[in-house]
């Protein structure tokens, strides 16, 4: 849960930066891009894809 609490931090960063440079469409995307972040609607699957690869290429 960290990893996505950071990466919602990043893009409300990349939105403020976006809007400085006049690029408000894009600052709504990852605007809305850390709102889902932060409301549990995306699955932190980043662990259980590793495990996935580690295993397949043990499988070798």
């Amino acid at each position: 849960m960290d990893r996505m609490k950071r990466q919602a931090a990043k893009n409300r960063e990349a939105a403020r930066t976006l809007r400085n440079r006049g690029q408000e469409t894009k600052a709504k995307e990852m605007e809305a891009r850390a709102d889902a972040l932060e409301s549990g609607r995306v699955t932190d699957r980043t662990d259980e894809v590793s495990a996935w690869i580690s295993w397949g290429f043990g499988r070798r």
